[in-house]
């Protein structure tokens, strides 16, 4: 039997309001929340370095909000400019959360994570999968790295960072703008302000913000083969797979190609099983390139894999670039 899900709540995104015990909820977590953040800003709960520049990309909203698209051009851009970047992610949704690994293109997703062997597959760059973030970064420094790229680490204010990338569903934005549970946020709105970057996939960026653009090229064979151009399918009826935080975006984004979707969505990091794919009819497959790394054991070719590259102004790696910069050199270093 499939997890077909999507377990978000109607009021988080909707005109509902939300039910009482939630709200209740919300305020305990809230005050738990605000509590951690001054005991950091006191000093009382230690910060830890690892030894070279952390950049964390995250979201205030849960969910997916583009993070992993970002992450991978963000790797590839400092290659670009001569850094040796590593990624240090917790790994979620793994066998064994507990136990810090590398992870490599070849590593399998169950013991790797889908979104950490995405990155090192289409990154290019030493991943490393650690509960603890601060020893994984630590980690990948010793093994060469000259900068580390936190993977959804923006609450965990332990490990010291020099930039902070807020990334926003463009379209979701953050819902009712309540806090957990009875709002999709993990920290207040305004926590996004003190970041250095605030990035919005998708709709329109607001003063202060940069625009992310997530574009399709191509549908990938599963089981090898020439690509084949997404337009190629417009006309066509798909069965269209998403187990990602946000699986509408997805589908929306082959309609706009003229793809009629036959959409089947999945709880976020869901585990496949060949079963989640008997449709009962005979239709291609396109799915998440987040998806399709935990599909290739029982792929057919009818199966496609949806890669997306994330675009930003060229203006927006400028400023980043300047910004490590002075990262590497503060006012004042000799």
């Amino acid at each position: 039997m499939s997890r077909r899900a999507d377990t978000t709540p109607a009021w988080w995104y909707g005109q509902a309001r939300a039910p009482w015990h939630a709200r209740l909820l919300a305020g305990l977590y809230g005050a738990l929340v605000g509590l951690r953040a001054r005991l950091y800003r006191a000093g009382v709960l230690r910060r830890h370095g690892a030894g070279v520049p952390v950049i964390v990309v995250g979201n205030v909203s849960v969910g997916g909000t583009g993070k992993t698209p970002l992450t991978i051009a963000l790797v590839q851009r400092l290659r670009e400019a001569g850094y040796t970047p590593g990624v240090a992610s917790r790994g979620y949704g793994r066998q064994d959360e507990d136990q810090p690994r590398w992870v490599d293109a070849a590593t399998p997703p169950a013991e790797g994570g889908d979104e950490p062997v995405l990155i090192a597959r289409q990154g290019g760059v030493r991943v490393r999968v650690d509960r603890d973030r601060v020893a994984a970064a630590r980690t990948l420094a010793a093994a060469g790295c000259d900068i580390v790229v936190c993977d959804d680490g923006l609450q965990h204010y332990r490990l010291r960072r020099d930039v902070e990338i807020e990334v926003i569903d463009g379209q979701r934005r953050y819902g009712n703008g309540l806090l957990l549970p009875a709002g999709p946020l993990r920290e207040p709105a305004r926590r996004g302000a003190d970041c250095d970057f605030r990035v919005v996939n998708g709709g329109e960026a607001g003063f202060g913000e940069w625009p992310m653009a997530l574009r399709p090229d191509h549908a990938l064979p599963m089981r090898g083969g020439r690509p084949r151009a997404l337009a190629s399918f417009a006309g066509q009826r798909v069965h269209a797979v998403a187990g990602i935080g946000n699986p509408q975006r997805f589908f929306e984004m082959l309609r706009g190609q003229g793809i009629g979707v036959v959409p089947h969505a999945f709880a976020d990091h869901h585990a496949y099983r060949a079963e989640d794919f008997e449709f009962g009819s005979r239709l291609p497959v396109l799915m998440t390139e987040k998806d399709a790394v935990k599909c290739a054991a029982f792929a057919d070719d009818g199966f496609y894999s949806v890669p997306v590259a994330a675009q930003l102004p060229e203006a927006f790696w400028v400023a980043l670039l300047d910004r490590l910069r002075l990262a590497d050199n503060p006012v004042g270093a000799t």
